[in-house]
């Protein structure tokens, strides 16, 4: 997944979110296949356990199963279909989620390899707050954060003052 670069910004950003709003006796369902930052919330001392890699579009029963208190989804929501029928199984009352924010100068990505490594929504800020609010949640802090390259040229240079990533901290209503 990270063969060219890592993303350590972004890591760094995501975990010090995560301590400031999850405490470390809580346990953590991670949507998605065991990751590396998935490892790095272990190593920090959380009790994490993840999905199984199924479709989160057609399955949400590992989700509906859960026993964890909490459930963080970084970079997930963008890959699914249907993110809103997702949202709507989960048990906890806590959610941590991040998602790419839409760039208007670059396409939405898609990987020419790999299926499952495409984005189906590229999110606004307003529209991931109202997606989360629709299916009954109530943001409590959010962030946003860039990501900018040491490429040359105008894109990477905007990179460097427009947000990419943005998190939220939410309730269940």
């Amino acid at each position: 997944m990270y063969e060219k670069t890592f993303p350590n910004k972004r890591f760094k950003h995501t975990i010090q979110f995560l301590e400031k709003h999850v405490s470390k006796n809580e346990t953590i369902l991670d949507l998605g296949v065991v990751n590396p930052f998935s490892e790095i919330m272990t190593k920090n001392g959380y009790k994490v356990e993840n999905t199984a890699g199924e479709d989160l579009d057609f399955d949400t029963s590992n989700i509906e199963n859960s026993k964890a208190t909490v459930v963080t989804a970084f970079e997930i929501f963008e890959h699914l279909l249907s993110p809103f029928t997702v949202l709507q199984s989960i048990k906890s009352d806590k959610l941590v989620a991040s998602v790419p924010l839409k760039l208007w100068f670059s396409s939405a990505y898609r990987s020419k390899t790999d299926m499952l490594d495409r984005h189906y929504h590229e999110f606004e800020d307003w529209q991931f707050d109202w997606l989360l609010e629709k299916s009954g949640w109530k943001i409590i802090d959010r962030q946003k954060w860039t990501n900018p390259t040491k490429k040359f040229g105008i894109r990477p240079i905007l990179r460097w003052f427009t947000p990419r990533y943005y998190i939220v901290y939410a309730e269940r209503v």
